[in-house]
């Protein structure tokens, strides 16, 4: 798809819920088969015809992003393609979409001006997912660390369901003539983002941090789970666990156990000169730490944490930790606890497989966009 400059807004087309979602069933099936799993069985001739189509291209965007922004590594990025495939399941989207009136929606067909984050991959498919089944066009700013695969799920998109090509549009520079805006950034952008977009109606996102509880009961496969949740994307997404509450005299040599399943993370160069710089410092300054060799664990109040740390805070138990935590809810994406705790409580392992109405900030997107 090539990145338009400028947009001419149409509304001589509406086209129906069910071949939008028919459309995002089928890109499901297609994403799906960049998993390991086996999981995806479909030998529909409309999917072998999308594989002749759009495969090899997605395999050399795939080995591009990842030469433009190493942090994308092609195994990170054939998992979340795989993962926004299980997502796009015709029973996930029924279910989720269930809950709102689309059948009876009296369409107002707005451009949605769409502010992407790169700090993992395709982190904007779900806002590309609820702008279009929501029957809006979608009017997307891409992050220069994630601006080859976006464009590449747009073009499958479109290669699946033709009406979509007059409702997807990328901006490189300012963007322009729009009636709403969804915007991802930093605690820093969403000041800009709040002056420049504030006079229509928005959803503005800044830095969340996800978190995770321990009783010190926790079995192999919770800690191995655990260590997913923060390692997976090398820990650079809102969903991975910066954070962990454990019990007074918690014994820490169990779980690195556990992370070593991640020590491959020191052969990749950003990632292990990050965690040098890191260890440096503390040793520099005499903080005490905990060091599993590519990563490091030290105690701190923050619930951010630096690329290759991470930081632990004591809690008399589980009840104490929900309690601080309740103090910086608006900060917090998720909680990984091995028991279902007060909000956005999810199981070890699981911090980064959201269901489609896990919202980005606890805003319901889909809710926005049917009543703007």
């Amino acid at each position: 798809m090539q990145l338009q400059k400028n947009y001419f807004f149409t509304s001589l087309h509406i086209m129906e819920t069910e071949k939008r979602i028919k459309a995002f069933v089928r890109l499901g099936c297609f994403l799906r088969q960049f998993g390991t799993s086996g999981e995806n069985k479909d030998s529909e001739k409309w999917l072998e015809k999308l594989n002749l189509e759009f495969m090899a291209k997605a395999k050399e965007t795939i080995s591009e992003a990842a030469f433009y922004n190493p942090w994308f590594t092609e195994k990170n990025t054939l998992r979340a393609l795989a993962s926004a495939g299980k997502m796009l399941k015709q029973e996930k989207l029924e279910k989720w979409l269930s809950r709102y009136p689309l059948k009876n929606h009296n369409y107002s067909k707005k451009k949605i001006a769409v502010v992407m984050a790169g700090n993992i991959p395709i982190v904007g498919v779900h806002d590309m997912l609820c702008v279009l089944v929501s029957g809006h066009t979608f009017y997307g700013k891409l992050s220069s660390k994630d601006d080859k695969l976006m464009p590449l799920l747009a073009s499958i998109i479109c290669g699946i369901e033709p009406g979509f090509k007059n409702e997807i549009f990328f901006e490189k520079s300012m963007m322009k003539d729009f009636d709403a805006v969804i915007a991802t950034g930093s605690n820093n952008s969403a000041r800009y983002f709040e002056y420049y977009f504030g006079k229509h109606p928005n959803i503005i996102r800044k830095n969340r941090n996800s978190a995770a509880i321990l009783n010190g009961s926790e079995t192999r496969e919770d800690l191995e789970g655990l260590a997913d949740d923060i390692f997976r994307y090398f820990g650079l997404g809102c969903r991975n666990v910066s954070k962990l509450f454990v019990p007074e005299n918690y014994d820490f040599s169990y779980l690195i156990k556990k992370f070593s399943g991640f020590s491959g993370l020191s052969d990749h160069n950003k990632w292990d000169n990050n965690y040098r710089y890191r260890k440096t410092i503390l040793l520099m300054n005499n903080i005490p730490h905990y060091d599993t060799g590519f990563a490091l664990i030290k105690e701190d109040p923050s619930l951010s944490s630096p690329v290759t740390v991470v930081h632990f805070e004591y809690a008399e138990n589980e009840e104490s930790a929900w309690d601080m935590l309740e103090k910086q809810k608006n900060s917090i994406q998720c909680v990984a606890s091995k028991n279902k705790g007060r909000f956005s409580s999810v199981p070890f392992g699981k911090t980064q497989e959201p269901g489609l109405w896990d919202y980005a900030d606890n805003v319901d997107t889909m809710e926005f966009l049917l009543n703007i």
